[in-house]
């Protein structure tokens, strides 16, 4: 949970990128139209599980046929069933994985969104201006696989699985920063949303664009504290976390003002190439 005394001071450079990137993210969808969600009760405690207060899921409906039919929606939906859940369980990618990643960043990178990501980390002299060394970069950045169990020696874990996908800790669920794979889930039967955190959880217009919440998941392990943006699309996440990391803004609760939002975003390496985790730690109006 952020700590509400220290007060907001935004990054200029990030927040002016970051801001870019999220007025070029014409992709993203929109609650009651893509989607819509059904908050229900709040929860108060970000350190541990509490009671269930929602009776229903979190969403009350996604339109798949038009969300899952475009391009960079669809490259992502095929990773998501790529990984073991368990860390410490070593991964093992197939060459129809290793298609289906490159898949997804040759259609992200399709995008204006990722196009002006680029275009800002060459400028910055962070990223290679060959756009085919910088697909290999943003490869390597994600999808490289690493070792997040401490003494173990399998490569368990990528920065993809961890900030999309989620991963299973003895009995704590952690990542899944990733409102797509959040209902899918949900429908799936496996996550069983408590609720949500109200200070956090804020609307743009009429629309909800960052929320955070608590949920249970295969009734095994607890996350008691998750946050996400709501309807954004895999290419905005994807650059917005990109230029954080390669432009060397690795830290804890780094504000950005985004639009209406003040955020708080997180970045934090696992060893030298890849991420270790990334996701909104807060939002205000």
């Amino acid at each position: 949970m952020a700590d509400s005394r220290r007060g907001f001071h935004p990054d200029p450079e990030l927040t002016e990128i970051l801001g870019q990137l999220w007025e070029l993210d014409t992709n993203k969808c929109y609650a009651g139209q893509d989607f819509d969600i059904d908050l229900q009760g709040y929860v108060t405690s970000g350190r541990e599980l509490q009671r269930d207060r929602a009776k229903y899921t979190l969403f009350a409906w996604v339109d798949e046929e038009n969300v899952f039919e475009r391009k960079t929606y669809k490259t992502f939906k095929a990773l998501l069933d790529n990984y073991e859940l368990e860390c410490g369980e070593q991964e093992v990618v197939t060459n129809e994985e290793r298609k289906e990643n490159r898949d997804f960043i040759d259609a992200i990178m399709e995008t204006d969104v990722m196009q002006e990501a680029h275009r800002y980390l060459v400028e910055k002299n962070k990223a290679p201006k060959d756009e085919i060394e910088f697909k290999r970069l943003l490869y390597k950045t994600w999808f490289s696989l690493v070792r997040r169990t401490k003494g173990d020696r399998d490569f368990d874990s990528s920065s993809f699985e961890h900030v999309f996908v989620g991963e299973g800790r003895e009995d704590h669920f952690i990542g899944l920063h990733n409102w797509i794979q959040f209902y899918l889930q949900e429908k799936a039967g496996n996550i069983d949303y408590h609720g949500y955190f109200r200070r956090e959880t804020v609307k743009d217009d009429e629309h909800f664009r960052l929320i955070a919440l608590q949920f249970n998941w295969r009734g095994e392990k607890g996350k008691p504290m998750s946050s996400c943006f709501l309807g954004t699309s895999p290419e905005f996440e994807i650059a917005a976390y990109t230029v954080c990391f390669l432009s060397g803004k690795h830290g804890r609760n780094m504000d950005v003002q985004l639009g209406e939002y003040e955020v708080e975003i997180s970045c934090l390496p696992l060893g030298r190439d890849c991420i270790g985790t990334a996701y909104i730690a807060a939002a205000r109006m």
